[in-house]
Protein backbone atom coordinates (compact mmCIF):
# COMPACT_ATOMS: atom_id res chain seq x y z
CA UNK A 1 0.00 0.00 0.00
CA UNK A 2 1.22 3.48 -0.86
CA UNK A 3 2.16 5.84 1.93
CA UNK A 4 4.57 8.69 2.64
CA UNK A 5 8.06 7.30 3.23
CA UNK A 6 10.09 10.51 3.28
CA UNK A 7 11.83 12.31 6.16
CA UNK A 8 9.44 13.10 8.99
CA UNK A 9 11.55 15.72 10.77
CA UNK A 10 11.69 17.96 7.68
CA UNK A 11 7.91 17.88 7.36
CA UNK A 12 7.51 18.73 11.05
CA UNK A 13 9.94 21.65 10.68
CA UNK A 14 8.17 22.83 7.54
CA UNK A 15 4.92 23.30 9.47
CA UNK A 16 6.64 24.03 12.81
CA UNK A 17 4.41 21.42 14.41
CA UNK A 18 5.31 17.89 15.67
CA UNK A 19 2.66 16.26 13.47
CA UNK A 20 4.42 12.86 13.58
CA UNK A 21 4.93 12.95 17.34
CA UNK A 22 7.66 14.49 19.56
CA UNK A 23 10.63 15.57 17.47
CA UNK A 24 14.12 16.43 18.72
CA UNK A 25 14.91 17.97 15.35
CA UNK A 26 12.01 20.40 15.75
CA UNK A 27 13.26 21.40 19.19
CA UNK A 28 16.81 21.99 17.98
CA UNK A 29 15.89 23.66 14.68
CA UNK A 30 12.69 25.65 15.05
CA UNK A 31 12.97 27.04 11.52
CA UNK A 32 11.99 25.57 8.12
CA UNK A 33 14.33 23.09 6.39
CA UNK A 34 16.52 24.02 3.43
CA UNK A 35 19.41 26.42 2.92
CA UNK A 36 17.11 29.43 3.25
CA UNK A 37 15.31 28.14 6.30
CA UNK A 38 16.84 30.71 8.67
CA UNK A 39 16.49 33.61 6.25
CA UNK A 40 13.59 35.96 5.73
CA UNK A 41 10.79 34.60 3.63
CA UNK A 42 8.57 36.67 1.41
CA UNK A 43 4.92 36.90 2.21
CA UNK A 44 3.07 33.81 1.05
CA UNK A 45 0.26 34.07 -1.46
CA UNK A 46 -3.29 33.12 -0.53
CA UNK A 47 -2.96 29.93 -2.58
CA UNK A 48 0.30 28.97 -0.84
CA UNK A 49 -1.31 29.35 2.59
CA UNK A 50 -4.31 27.24 1.54
CA UNK A 51 -2.07 24.58 -0.01
CA UNK A 52 0.05 24.40 3.15
CA UNK A 53 -3.12 23.84 5.22
CA UNK A 54 -4.09 20.91 3.00
CA UNK A 55 -0.59 19.42 3.02
CA UNK A 56 -0.43 19.62 6.80
CA UNK A 57 -3.75 17.76 7.11
CA UNK A 58 -2.56 15.10 4.65
CA UNK A 59 0.68 14.45 6.52
CA UNK A 60 -1.03 14.55 9.93
CA UNK A 61 -3.45 11.76 9.04
CA UNK A 62 -1.09 9.88 6.71
CA UNK A 63 -3.30 10.23 3.64
CA UNK A 64 -2.09 10.54 0.06
CA UNK A 65 -3.31 13.12 -2.46
CA UNK A 66 -5.96 11.06 -4.24
CA UNK A 67 -7.29 9.63 -0.99
CA UNK A 68 -7.54 13.10 0.50
CA UNK A 69 -9.37 14.44 -2.57
CA UNK A 70 -11.85 11.55 -2.36
CA UNK A 71 -12.47 12.20 1.33
CA UNK A 72 -13.03 15.90 0.63
CA UNK A 73 -15.45 15.04 -2.16
CA UNK A 74 -17.40 12.83 0.24
CA UNK A 75 -17.40 15.60 2.86
CA UNK A 76 -18.63 18.19 0.35
CA UNK A 77 -21.59 15.96 -0.54
CA UNK A 78 -22.51 15.34 3.09
CA UNK A 79 -24.78 17.40 5.29
CA UNK A 80 -23.09 19.80 7.68
CA UNK A 81 -20.10 22.14 7.51
CA UNK A 82 -17.74 20.73 4.89
CA UNK A 83 -14.52 21.45 6.78
CA UNK A 84 -15.79 19.91 10.00
CA UNK A 85 -17.17 16.85 8.19
CA UNK A 86 -13.79 16.45 6.46
CA UNK A 87 -11.98 16.23 9.79
CA UNK A 88 -14.63 13.90 11.19
CA UNK A 89 -14.15 11.53 8.24
CA UNK A 90 -10.39 11.59 8.80
CA UNK A 91 -10.88 10.95 12.52
CA UNK A 92 -13.14 7.97 11.73
CA UNK A 93 -10.44 6.10 9.82
CA UNK A 94 -9.51 2.82 11.50
CA UNK A 95 -5.80 3.64 11.74
CA UNK A 96 -6.63 6.94 13.46
CA UNK A 97 -9.02 5.26 15.92
CA UNK A 98 -6.32 2.71 16.82
CA UNK A 99 -3.96 5.63 17.45
CA UNK A 100 -6.52 7.59 19.50
CA UNK A 101 -7.29 4.55 21.65
CA UNK A 102 -3.61 4.31 22.54
CA UNK A 103 -3.06 0.90 20.97
CA UNK A 104 -0.20 2.51 19.05
CA UNK A 105 1.75 5.66 19.96
CA UNK A 106 1.71 6.93 16.35
CA UNK A 107 -0.65 6.84 13.37
CA UNK A 108 2.08 5.24 11.29
CA UNK A 109 2.42 2.46 13.85
CA UNK A 110 -1.35 2.09 14.00
CA UNK A 111 -1.47 1.72 10.23
CA UNK A 112 1.10 -1.07 10.44
CA UNK A 113 -0.87 -2.91 13.14
CA UNK A 114 -4.00 -2.75 10.97
CA UNK A 115 -2.21 -3.96 7.83
CA UNK A 116 -0.63 -6.87 9.73
CA UNK A 117 -4.07 -8.01 10.92
CA UNK A 118 -3.63 -7.33 14.62
CA UNK A 119 -6.86 -5.31 14.82
CA UNK A 120 -10.52 -6.35 14.70
CA UNK A 121 -13.72 -4.36 14.27
CA UNK A 122 -16.78 -5.99 15.83
CA UNK A 123 -14.78 -9.25 16.17
CA UNK A 124 -13.86 -9.32 12.47
CA UNK A 125 -10.27 -8.79 11.34
CA UNK A 126 -9.95 -5.63 9.24
CA UNK A 127 -6.61 -4.88 7.53
CA UNK A 128 -7.65 -1.71 5.68
CA UNK A 129 -6.34 1.45 7.41
CA UNK A 130 -8.90 3.66 5.64
CA UNK A 131 -11.85 1.57 6.90
CA UNK A 132 -14.50 3.91 8.33
CA UNK A 133 -15.37 3.16 11.94
CA UNK A 134 -18.97 4.02 12.81
CA UNK A 135 -20.49 4.99 16.18
CA UNK A 136 -21.11 1.82 18.17
CA UNK A 137 -18.30 -0.16 16.52
CA UNK A 138 -15.90 -2.03 18.81
CA UNK A 139 -12.23 -1.80 17.83
CA UNK A 140 -10.04 -4.34 19.59
CA UNK A 141 -6.72 -6.18 19.47
CA UNK A 142 -6.78 -9.78 18.26
CA UNK A 143 -6.45 -12.29 21.07
CA UNK A 144 -3.08 -13.61 19.87
CA UNK A 145 -1.73 -10.06 19.48
CA UNK A 146 -2.60 -8.73 22.95
CA UNK A 147 0.82 -9.66 24.34
CA UNK A 148 2.81 -7.80 21.66
CA UNK A 149 5.30 -5.53 23.41
CA UNK A 150 4.63 -2.57 21.13
CA UNK A 151 0.93 -2.72 22.05
CA UNK A 152 1.31 -3.33 25.78
CA UNK A 153 3.89 -0.53 26.11
CA UNK A 154 1.68 1.92 24.25
CA UNK A 155 -1.43 1.11 26.29
CA UNK A 156 0.51 1.37 29.55
CA UNK A 157 1.49 4.99 28.84
CA UNK A 158 -1.82 6.16 27.36
CA UNK A 159 -4.61 8.00 29.19
CA UNK A 160 -7.76 5.94 28.43
CA UNK A 161 -10.05 8.91 29.13
CA UNK A 162 -8.23 11.36 26.91
CA UNK A 163 -10.96 11.57 24.26
CA UNK A 164 -14.61 11.93 25.21
CA UNK A 165 -15.91 10.29 22.03
CA UNK A 166 -14.06 7.02 22.76
CA UNK A 167 -14.63 4.43 25.46
CA UNK A 168 -11.82 2.09 26.50
CA UNK A 169 -12.16 -1.33 28.16
CA UNK A 170 -8.74 -2.33 29.47
CA UNK A 171 -9.89 -5.83 30.44
CA UNK A 172 -10.86 -6.59 26.85
CA UNK A 173 -8.12 -4.44 25.26
CA UNK A 174 -10.86 -2.88 23.18
CA UNK A 175 -12.38 0.50 22.56
CA UNK A 176 -15.72 1.79 21.32
CA UNK A 177 -16.49 4.80 19.15
CA UNK A 178 -19.33 6.44 21.07
CA UNK A 179 -19.96 9.27 18.61
CA UNK A 180 -18.26 11.28 15.90
CA UNK A 181 -16.28 14.07 17.59
CA UNK A 182 -17.32 17.71 17.26
CA UNK A 183 -14.76 20.10 15.80
CA UNK A 184 -13.82 21.59 19.16
CA UNK A 185 -13.03 18.09 20.47
CA UNK A 186 -10.52 17.32 17.71
CA UNK A 187 -7.11 18.41 19.06
CA UNK A 188 -5.28 18.74 15.74
CA UNK A 189 -4.09 22.26 14.91
CA UNK A 190 -5.57 22.38 11.41
CA UNK A 191 -7.28 25.14 9.42
CA UNK A 192 -9.97 23.21 7.59
CA UNK A 193 -11.63 26.33 6.18
CA UNK A 194 -8.50 27.06 4.14
CA UNK A 195 -8.71 23.53 2.70
CA UNK A 196 -12.35 24.14 1.69
CA UNK A 197 -11.35 27.41 0.03
CA UNK A 198 -8.56 25.65 -1.86
CA UNK A 199 -10.84 22.98 -3.29
CA UNK A 200 -13.51 25.58 -4.07
CA UNK A 201 -11.29 27.38 -6.59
Amino acid sequence: MARYRGPKSKIARKFNDPIFGPSKALQKKSYPPGQHGRGRRRKQSEYAVQLAAKQKAKYTYGVLERQFANIFDKASRSQGITGEVLLQLLESRLDNIVFRLGISPTRRGARQLVIHKHITVNDHVVNIPSFTVKPGDIVSVREKSKSLEVITNSIATHNPNKYKWLEWDSSQVAGKLINVPARDEIPENLQEQLIVELYSK
